[in-house]
């Protein structure tokens, strides 16, 4: 195309939904020209991400879909043909050359709104398990990028193509500098480093389990602790209170912080365990940078689907899976100090989990974007490389 490519980007609600679709936006502006929308939920961190990213934003009313019938699900759905007329006009007015989907209740509206104005339409599946909103908006995509192959199975009916393009990652990641992390919070190389997260929002019972733990695991580790808003779950000034009971010579070994952004990769490079939730961005990082794990998945996640991520890594043995009914601070300690008595089967292990890491997935979903933009039918586009 001599023009910019004119891309719409619906989707959000999570990091996990936001974070692929930016390296994705990344891979293909290092190819070509981009002009972009990115259609979200009002209050998404999908609006926080575009906005830091200097990407137009726009919000549609929206609704969660659930499966159960209360009064709730019935004010949702009522948002639903609103958010999609909404987006129809959206994008009616900016005349885009491919809609990308990029997951979260709110693509679907924006999916129909770009199948009413007979717009190309590329969505992605994060995770293992394709989730309903995946399913419904697949019904009018031209093509379908899955994170994992384990996910084929799950879309066998789907009429579109379907094309395993992993999951994208920052390119950043692989740039962290360790020694920059342990100067910046005031580590040390003596003693391993153990990076909790609970995803962009935190985790409120991954919170409360390290919390209760910290007397014990700063004995042996030093924990960076990434909580969460605390407008969300409350838990920054309960962890730094919780920090100052602490021995004054073990306080330095812990470091609360509500959010991670560009620290991100020193952290990443210098963690020597990580404990976390099992969204598909955290495990297809973990995968990526070979850092070994222990994944709490979120419970009453839609289809259990991030036990499903989990296993992918626990299968490997480059991950522990350890369900959240069995998280205590006893547990927690006992993994912690069994995988850190050997640095280096530690880290060994991580590599394990490299298998199933598709490193050039940003620029795969690029050109599947570019293809499906060029061409109505995905199977006439150009097939994405496979990993080498």
């Amino acid at each position: 195309m001599t023009r910019p490519l004119r891309l719409v980007i619906g989707g959000g609600g999570t990091g996990g939904h936001t974070v692929p679709a930016l390296a994705a936006l990344d891979a293909l502006r290092a190819q070509i020209d981009v002009e972009v929308l990115w259609i979200g939920s009002r209050r998404g961190v999908e609006r926080r991400f575009a906005e830091q990213n200097n990407i137009p934003f726009r919000w549609i009313p929206t609704g969660k879909l659930r499966r159960d019938p209360t009064p709730r699900t019935l004010l949702d759905l009522a948002a639903v043909p609103l958010g999609i007329l909404a987006a129809a006009s959206l994008i009616r007015t900016f005349r885009p050359d491919v809609v990308f989907g990029t997951g979260g209740y709110v693509s679907v509206p924006v999916v129909i709104g770009g199948w009413l104005n007979r717009v190309p339409i590329v969505i992605h599946e994060q995770t293992a398990i394709a989730g309903l909103a995946t399913r419904i908006a697949a019904r009018f995509a031209d093509a379908v990028a899955i994170s994992f192959e384990a996910t084929r199975s799950r879309l066998r009916h789907s009429r579109s193509a379907i094309v395993h393009t992993g999951l994208p990652i920052r390119r950043e990641l692989f740039r962290g500098d360790a020694q920059r992390a342990l100067e910046h919070f005031g580590f040390t190389k003596d003693l391993p480093l153990v990076y909790v997260t609970g995803g962009v929002l935190g985790a409120h019972a991954l919170n409360q389990a390290i919390a209760a733990a910290l007397p014990d695991l700063v004995k042996s580790v030093q924990v960076l602790h990434q909580c969460g808003p605390a407008r969300i779950n409350g838990d920054l000034p309960r962890l730094v209170e919780r920090r100052s009971t602490l021995p004054y010579p073990l306080q330095r070994r812990y470091a609360v912080v509500e959010f991670l952004t560009e620290e991100l990769p020193d952290v990443y490079a210098a963690a020597d365990l990580v404990i976390s939730r099992a969204g598909a961005s955290t495990v297809a990082e973990l995968a990526a940078l070979g850092k070994p794990a222990i994944l709490v998945p979120l419970p009453g996640a839609r289809g259990d689907e991030q036990t499903a991520n989990a296993r992918l890594l626990n299968d490997l043995g480059s991950a522990i899976l350890l369900p959240q009914r069995d998280l205590t601070p006893q547990r927690i300690v006992a993994l912690v100090e069994r995988l850190v008595a050997d640095r280096e089967a530690l880290a060994a292990m991580g590599q394990r989990g490299k298998v199933l890491a598709v490193p050039d997935a940003a620029e795969r979903l690029a050109d599947l974007i570019q293809a499906t933009a060029r061409s109505r039918s995905a199977a006439n586009a150009p097939p994405v490389p496979r990993a080498r």
